[in-house]
């Protein structure tokens, strides 16, 4: 019976590594997710890729969530995240995995190319939960976004209700395009 038991998790580990393989994650994440040793994961995602993974440390820095479309990104993602761990019972690689392909989802029905790459999810995800980083309520829309730990909440508000002067005026894959003050007049109108 425990052999069962661990051919089971084995096997649920490997199935795991294959899909965070196919999102896109770094081999570190295999790592720290799994049990599977070093080699195994190498192959394995040699194997499922076709490539070797890359080198290179992990994003550490949360400054890459305060900046503006990558802020709106990692909220979308952190939402969902937290919708799935207030709603359902999962572990907690297989929440930011469901949240990660929810996320994918999402952007792919605006038309939107995705800018948080499964490690960058994964990574948010550590970061929340050692109080890095957290959640903080827009005082204009409500909606709930990244932020430092030390925002003052009672004033926030978020980079969709208070745009850069330059948000949405680049026109490459997965940018946020901003209305132009006409259109803007236009959808005021057209709300009277």
């Amino acid at each position: 019976m425990a052999r069962t038991k661990s051919i089971l998790t084995e096997a649920k580990q490997i199935e795991r590594a294959v899909t965070l393989i196919h999102l896109g994650a770094r081999l570190q994440v295999l790592e720290s997710e799994t049990d599977l040793s070093y080699e195994r994961l190498l192959r394995l995602y040699k194997e499922v890729s076709g490539k070797s993974p890359s080198k290179g440390q992990l994003p550490f820095s949360t400054d890459w969530f305060m900046t503006w479309q990558p802020n709106i990104h990692a909220s979308l993602f952190l939402n969902i995240h937290e919708y799935l761990n207030k709603t359902s019972e999962m572990e907690d690689i297989d929440a930011v995995i469901k949240a990660y392909q929810l996320y994918l989802e999402q952007t792919a029905a605006q038309g939107l190319e995705p800018l948080l790459s499964v490690t960058r999810a994964w990574r948010l995800v550590k970061f929340v939960d050692n109080g890095m980083l957290t959640m903080t309520k827009c005082t204009h829309c409500g909606g709930h976004f990244v932020t430092h730990p030390h925002e003052i909440a009672r004033h926030y508000v978020c980079g969709l209700c208070n745009p850069p002067a330059r948000a949405g005026k680049g026109r490459q894959a997965g940018a946020l395009q901003m209305p132009s003050a006409a259109e803007r007049e236009t959808c005021a109108a057209d709300a009277h």
